[in-house]
């Protein structure tokens, strides 16, 4: 959620990245690609508590969302 919240409206693929990134280097190389593929796994349960959502091309915050995690985002 707070990289979501950091970038504003984040489509699936630009969230694998973000996901990748901020895990830290691996010394398995399929644990990028596994990373980038499996996004909305972990995206389902602040989904389902309407932290966030997807809005079209992308995640992004909901109202609650911000509440709970101070975004540097603007909300769309």
């Amino acid at each position: 959620m707070r990289l979501i919240c950091d970038h504003g409206r984040t489509d699936t693929e630009d969230l694998g990245r973000h996901l990748v990134d901020a895990r830290g280097s691996s010394t398995g190389p399929g644990i990028a690609p596994a990373i980038a593929r499996m996004v909305g796994t972990p995206a389902w349960r602040p989904e389902s508590q309407d932290f966030i959502a997807e809005a079209g091309a992308g995640w992004r915050t909901t109202a609650d969302g911000r509440r709970l995690t101070p975004c540097s985002s603007e909300p769309e």
